[in-house]
């Protein structure tokens, strides 16, 4: 249970460093960076194990408030150095999005799920926070951007996860690859702008 508990708080982290990044661009004050970043960290988690009919992590154990608090303290103070580089949002967003994949589609395999259940709960957990996160911050979810393919390297990553989960094949090491993997193609994707069909062809659309 040590390394998904430490990956799980990683990636609230990562999530919750992108939430406080967009609070501070758009010129909240501190305590609205520590609620977006807490809303972003912790909002997929409380999704999946609100799903799967237990207390969610994050009221059950305190430790992951800190994430949250961190990341606030550190955007307020580095943010001057940080701002400039456009993609450090993106950077972290992706982090969380690689780690929740796989932290949500374990968690949900532990507790009974079945294998596609539980990758949809882990994709859920990648790609809840982002989302509450946009949405509050009133923009364009990612999540939802014809020009993107943000659920794409979360849905990989959670199948991959389950079918090493059930062909006895899920340890860390496995679980790292999985984790560079979606990691690396969520970053190849911004830098290339790869994107999915559109839900109509562009001939019934026009």
């Amino acid at each position: 249970m040590v390394v998904p508990l430490v990956l799980d708080l990683l990636g609230t982290f990562f999530f919750a460093i992108s939430g406080s990044l967009l609070a501070a661009r758009r010129g909240f004050d501190i305590v609205g960076s520590l609620l977006l970043g807490s809303l972003t960290g912790l909002g997929g988690g409380v999704i999946r194990d609100v799903v799967l009919g237990v207390t969610p992590n994050a009221f059950a154990k305190p430790i992951y408030l800190a994430p949250p608090v961190v990341a606030a303290v550190l955007v307020y103070v580095l943010f001057g150095a940080v701002q400039r580089f456009s993609r450090t949002l993106l950077v972290f967003d992706g982090g969380g999005l690689a780690l929740f994949c796989i932290t949500g589609t374990v968690i949900a395999l532990e507790r009974g799920a079945n294998p596609i259940a539980a990758a949809v709960l882990g994709v859920t957990s990648a790609v809840g926070g982002g989302l509450l996160r946009d949405v509050v911050a009133n923009r364009d979810p990612r999540l939802f951007d014809p020009h993107d393919v943000y659920a794409v390297p979360a849905m990989l990553g959670a199948a991959i996860i389950a079918v090493l989960w059930n062909l006895g094949g899920y340890n860390p090491w496995t679980e790292a690859a999985v984790a560079a993997l979606v990691f690396a193609f969520r970053m190849l994707s911004l830098r290339f702008r790869w994107h999915v069909p559109l839900a109509a062809s562009s001939r019934h659309t026009a």
